[in-house]
């Protein structure tokens, strides 16, 4: 049986970071340019001419950029001077993923939920977190247990965390809801 912290782990390659990003985005524009050569499209035409290098330079910069532990977000505290001891809650932050299955859009909110342990995570750090790990080909349980590890190990175990997530599927809406509280 397979340790929790083993399923915390995208399958990503040993060698994933051998390449730079600038070799990525020459490597997945060729790539991409052949794919919509095999669909037909005409490259000539100067309106998806440079699509390909759009594509790719999105794909490595923005949309999967989470896949590049160099970009993880420092996570910052602050000390509770308030005293305030009720859980603390940011609701509604945006996410936008990619379902490795399909590699179509994961849309949906996430709600992070915690107890104070003595210190509080700044509101900016807590949405940079949640799109970490959402930039990267994901399955929901994975992401959901990698935000609530992260927020773990910085505030202790009082996390609690909920996600509605809504999964567009080949044209067909699939509704999913998770609530894990530890």
């Amino acid at each position: 049986m397979k340790s929790i912290k083993n399923h915390l782990l995208n399958p990503i390659r040993k060698d994933a970071f051998e390449l730079n990003d600038n070799q990525k985005i020459d490597l997945i524009q060729n790539h991409f340019k052949e794919i919509m050569h095999i669909l037909g499209l005409d490259l000539t035409d100067d309106s998806i001419q440079n699509t390909p290098r759009r594509v790719a330079k999105m794909y490595v910069e923005e949309i999967f950029s989470g896949i590049n532990p160099k970009n993880k977000p420092i996570i910052t505290l602050f000390e509770n001077k308030y005293q305030y001891e009720e859980m603390l809650i940011e609701k509604d932050i945006t996410l936008y993923s990619y379902c490795e299955h399909h590699f179509v859009p994961i849309i949906g909110k996430v709600h992070i939920t915690y107890i104070s342990n003595g210190a509080v995570i700044g509101l900016s750090k807590i949405n940079r977190l949640v799109q970490f790990y959402a930039k990267r080909p994901q399955i929901q349980e994975r992401l959901t247990n990698q935000i609530i590890q992260q927020i773990n190990d910085v505030v202790g175990k009082w996390a609690t965390f909920a996600e509605e997530t809504k999964v567009n599927k080949d044209f067909m809406e699939q509704i999913s809801k998770s609530h894990l509280i530890l």
